[in-house]
């Protein structure tokens, strides 16, 4: 199975994703943090801004710090509401360039389903269906009009996500074909 890490390395980006970021800071040991991530991630609500962004942004330093040729980067689950989206513009403005939004459309239900099969061995607080109602109703409520926001601006890269592994694999790869 591919993953979005694969892709990532093969166009030359650095794979950020907002959720296992959160999930690792969770866990880490004295983190002043942990317990209202978990809370907010167990609820289905979106963490506050000022939480994903420095993690976003430390894991971009500590990247570039390392290899200044490494300044790609394709960041999974960001923004998810609109205070994300105002967070990012404040602190990232004329640090880094929104390309392009990756957006994997698939039916509500299906993404229930694949989710609770995940939960099988992932571990995850969120991976039951209590939690994965609420998480399609902030979803609806708060990252679709983000989504809707990048359409207007010609920004949307839509991929039919309800498709098997392998086309919306080749959909994508299609493209960063394309986007480079």
């Amino acid at each position: 199975m591919w993953k979005k890490s694969h892709l990532a390395e093969k166009y030359g980006y650095t794979h950020l994703s907002a959720g296992d970021l959160l999930r690792d800071e969770r866990k880490r040991p004295g983190s002043q943090y942990g317990e209202l991530i978990e809370n907010y991630i167990k609820e289905g609500e979106i963490v506050p801004v000022e939480i994903t962004i420095s993690l976003l942004k430390r894991a971009m330093d500590q990247t570039m710090a390392a290899n200044s040729q490494k300044n790609k980067f394709l960041i999974d689950g960001f923004p998810r509401n609109e205070d994300n989206l105002q967070g990012w513009n404040k602190t990232m403005d004329g640090k880094a360039d929104v390309s392009f939004v990756l957006f994997f459309d698939c039916d509500n239900e299906i993404c229930v389903g694949r989710c609770l099969e995940r939960g099988k061995s992932s571990g995850r607080s969120d991976d039951n269906r209590e939690s994965l109602e609420k998480r399609i109703h902030t979803y609806l409520q708060s990252t679709k009009p983000i989504i809707d926001l990048y359409e207007r601006m010609g920004k949307v890269r839509k991929v039919d996500a309800s498709k098997s592994v392998d086309e919306v694999f080749e959909k994508v790869v299609q493209i960063f074909d394309k986007e480079g």
